[in-house]
């Protein structure tokens, strides 16, 4: 959720760069608790597909919500099948959010499973592994001052003018912003890239 608004340091992605073969992503911290999210989900991928960038994605759960981090942990588990679907997990929660609650979480994520015939173990993280990189991504958040779910950036690679990249404040404004970028960081130099994840980058 837009929390901690009140705190009035900027958040800083200027440590962030693309995925190899991108000149521009989009950058969603989130937390599949958050309502403000799962709205803004799908806006970032279909602006990101529609200009064939790269989104990448960055665990965030807040400490107020009460199953997000055992989501994001199950995400995880996803994601060491396929990027598609990790990413396909995190919005179908984010589709039954408002149904979710830390007693029945497993019961969809069972479902999820399920539909997509991917066997589903008792314990999905028995080393602690899924949920030392969700607490890296919270670190990380922590670490360039991000303050609430979501944020979104747009990066960009050897910007030629500004900052390498924006925060995006209204969802609405992230076609005008992504493609503001585009020009200021000029063609990819590989083919571009049309699906990518930060859950794939070494921690």
């Amino acid at each position: 959720m837009l929390a901690l608004a009140s705190l009035s340091f900027a958040a800083d992605a200027s440590m962030l760069t693309p995925p190899p073969g991108a000149q521009v992503a989009v950058v969603m911290f989130e937390d599949l608790q958050c309502p403000d999210c799962a709205r803004s989900f799908p806006v970032v991928w279909d602006v990101a597909k529609a200009h064939n960038i790269p989104v990448m994605l960055y665990d965030f759960p807040l400490p107020m919500h009460n199953w997000s981090f055992e989501a994001a942990v199950y995400a995880r588990y996803f994601d060491t099948k396929s990027k598609k679907l990790g990413d396909d997990f995190r919005g179908f929660i984010y589709q039954a959010q408002r149904n979710i609650n830390p007693e029945n979480l497993r019961q969809h994520v069972q479902k999820f499973a399920d539909d997509n015939k991917v066997p589903l173990p008792f314990a999905v993280d028995p080393e602690g592994k899924l949920k030392a990189k969700v607490q890296a991504d919270y670190a990380l958040g922590q670490k360039i001052n991000v303050q609430h779910t979501p944020t979104i950036f747009v990066i960009g690679r050897d910007v030629a003018s500004g900052p390498p990249f924006v925060e995006v404040v209204d969802p609405a404004k992230l076609t005008e912003q992504v493609e503001d970028m585009q020009r200021k960081a000029g063609p990819a130099t590989a083919a571009p890239v049309k699906r990518a994840s930060a859950k794939g980058r070494k921690k």
